[in-house]
């Protein structure tokens, strides 16, 4: 093979390996209207989330496991859960942990009409920027209820729609081995993490991060995960 071909062999080579490298950067969901299961690859970022609508006798201790390993998390919490505990949303806020909206109150969006659903999510976020001066536009539907239309709408008022990479199906409050294992296996470039806040959840919490940080990834928050502008 002459040194003509290998020259453009070489050169082909490179342009499939940038479109490789380009592609590993892409978000997993590259259209508004589409949920994200995943955040950009390539980077080794991972989100840790947690789904709060109860458990606030806990979060004080998984926010100073975030505090003490110096971390961002990205907190949905619910419109009733906020108007109860403002003191302890704030304090998530003022600390520097991403405050995503989980619906005023813990309904079946798929049950709901086009307008019930943007009063779910308009009506919790004027009280989040109420009490913490913090604007949302991430959505995470409660029980995990996705689809075409849900995303659409909430797109439609300039939301994102987050799901999950790893599910710890820690509100059955297994044993905090099970929680890490669930977490720990599960995760991925460019994951998300689903926790809430139980006590199990936080015994585990310290391994989890951990663990994760062993394996060479960074814990970020969602908006830094997928890339989005503040």
């Amino acid at each position: 093979m002459t040194r003509k071909y290998l020259i453009v062999i070489a050169f082909f080579v490179g342009i499939i390996a940038g479109m490789a490298r380009e592609q590993l950067t892409m978000p997993i969901s590259s259209r508004p209207d589409q949920p994200y299961y995943h955040g950009i690859r390539g980077r080794d970022n991972i989100a840790l989330t947690f789904n709060v609508d109860w458990g606030e006798q806990f979060l004080p201790g998984i926010l100073q496991v975030l505090q003490d390993n110096n971390l961002d998390a990205t907190f949905f919490v619910t419109g009733k859960w906020s108007r109860k505990n403002p003191e302890l949303l704030k304090k998530m806020a003022q600390s520097g942990h991403l405050i995503g909206n989980h619906g005023y109150s813990h309904l079946h969006p798929k049950q709901l009409s086009r307008e019930q659903l943007i009063e779910l999510i308009k009506k919790n976020e004027e009280i989040i920027f109420r009490i913490c001066g913090k604007r949302t536009d991430l959505f995470a539907p409660p029980y995990g209820e996705v689809d075409a239309r849900i995303t659409g709408i909430a797109s439609s008022i300039g939301y994102k729609t987050i799901m999950w990479s790893a599910d710890t199906i820690d509100w059955q409050r297994p044993a905090p081995e099970i929680i890490a294992q669930r977490a720990i296996n599960k995760a991925d470039d460019g994951g998300i993490i689903l926790m809430h806040p139980t006590e199990p959840t936080l015994q585990a919490l310290p391994d989890i991060i951990s663990t994760l940080q062993k394996r060479g990834y960074n814990l970020v928050t969602v908006q830094e995960l997928i890339g989005a502008k503040p």
